[in-house]
C-alpha cells in the first residue's frame, strides 16, 4: 500500500481594493505600458488598513475547508507559508488556527520567500507520509504591501497581496504516477545569492520590518535556469518527462520568467495557468491562488498532472509534481 497526500479542497482570497497600473503613474515615471511590458502585470489587490496576513489566510482557509466538505477540527495540522507575518510571533498558523475554532492538532509557517509554499507542500506531504497527520491544510499569504519602497518603481509595482490554500489529505494510491496525489518535490537553497532578492531590515538587525531590495536582471537569468532544473528534477524523480506534463503551474512573479520557463520544458504557453496580470507577484501565495483560479475557471481537472515551481529570497527554489 502507498499512501499519497491527495488535494481535497482548494481555495483563495484577495482583498477588496484592486490597484491598476495607471494608479502608478500619478507617484512614479513609469507607466501601464512599462509596468505591462516587463512584467505581464496589469493590477494587483492591496489589502486595506488593518487587514492583516491571517485574515487574508483566514479568508482562504474556510474557501479550501467549504471545497473539501470538511469542517476544521477534521484537519490534524496547518502550515501557512509568509514571509509577513502579522508579528515576529506566534505564527501566523496559530492565528488561522484560532480563526477556524480548531481546537486540536498543531500549526506552524514556513519561510522561504516566494518559494514558501513549495516548501509547505513538501512539509505537509512528509507529516502525511510519515502517518505524523492525515489532513493538512497547506496555506500561503502575504501582504507585501507592508514592505514595498513607494519610491522604487522598479519594484513596488511588482508586488500584491493575497492567500490561497489547499487541504491536503491521506489516501491509498498504487504506487504509480497514475495516482491522485504528491509524486515528487525537489527543494534547494543557496545563500550565495542573498543580495539579489531581501528586505534590508528585521528583529536582530535594525529592529524594523524595512522595504524589500531587488537586483532585476541577475534574479532574472537564475530563475529561468532554476526554475527548469527544479522542475526536471522533480519529474525525473518519478519517471516523468515534459511531454507527461497537464499543467505547469508556476510562480507568478513575471510573465517572462513564465514564458522562458515553459519554453526552456518545451511547452506551450496555453499548457501553463497564468494569473499574474490580475495578481502581480504575491509571493508565497501566487501558486496556490493560481491553483484555485486554475481550478475555477476549468483548466485544472482531475487527473490532470500538474508541476508547480518558484524561486524566491534566498535563494530558494523548488518544485512539486502531483496529480490533481
Amino acid at each position: 500500500m502507498t499512501i499519497r497526500a491527495v488535494v481535497r479542497g482548494v481555495g483563495h482570497y484577495l482583498p477588496e481594493r484592486v490597484v491598476e497600473n495607471s494608479e502608478f503613474e500619478k507617484t512614479l515615471d513609469t507607466s501601464d505600458e512599462w509596468i505591462r511590458t516587463r512584467s505581464g502585470i496589469e493590477r494587483r489587490h492591496f489589502a486595506a488598513d488593518g487587514e492583516t496576513t491571517s485574515a487574508l489566510a483566514l479568508h482562504a482557509a474556510r474557501a479550501a475547508l467549504d471545497d473539501a466538505g470538511l469542517a476544521a477540527d477534521d484537519i490534524d495540522a496547518i502550515i501557512l507559508a509568509t514571509s509577513t507575518p502579522d508579528l515576529t510571533f506566534p505564527s501566523v498558523a496559530t492565528m488561522v488556527q484560532e480563526g477556524l475554532g480548531m481546537t486540536r492538532g498543531f500549526g506552524f509557517d514556513v519561510q522561504a520567500v516566494c518559494a514558501g509554499f513549495i516548501f509547505a507542500l513538501a512539509n505537509a506531504n512528509a507529516l502525511i507520509l510519515s502517518g505524523q497527520a492525515q489532513r493538512v491544510l497547506v496555506i500561503g499569504a502575504e501582504t507585501f504591501s507592508r514592505i514595498m519602497d513607494w519610491t522604487d518603481r522598479s519594484t513596488c509595482v511588482l508586488f500584491g497581496d493575497g492567500a490561497g490554500a489547499l487541504v491536503l489529505e491521506a489516501q491509498e494510491g498504487t504506487g504509480e504516477t497514475s495516482d491522485r496525489g504528491i509524486l515528487s518535490a525537489d527543494l534547494n537553497s543557496d545563500g550565495r545569492y542573498r543580495d539579489m532578492l531581501y528586505v534590508d531590515g528585521g528583529v536582530s538587525s535594525t529592529g524594523e520590518a524595512g522595504k524589500l531590495r531587488m537586483q532585476g536582471n541577475p534574479l532574472f537569468r537564475q530563475a529561468v535556469d532554476k526554475l527548469t532544473s527544479t522542475a526536471h528534477a522533480a519529474l525525473a524523480r518519478v519517471g516523468l518527462s515534459d511531454g507527461d506534463v497537464d499543467w505547469i503551474v508556476p510562480h507568478q512573479a513575471n510573465i517572462r520568467i513564465i514564458q522562458g520557463t515553459a519554453k526552456k520544458m518545451g511547452l506551450s504557453m496555453d499548457r501553463v495557468v497564468v494569473t499574474v496580470q490580475d495578481h502581480g507577484n504575491t509571493s508565497a501565495a501566487s501558486i496556490p491562488l493560481a491553483l484555485s483560479v486554475g481550478r475555477e475557471r476549468g483548466q485544472i481537472k482531475e487527473g490532470d498532472l500538474i508541476v508547480t515551481e518558484a524561486i524566491g529570497g534566498g535563494l530558494a527554489w523548488g518544485a512539486v509534481v502531483l496529480r490533481w
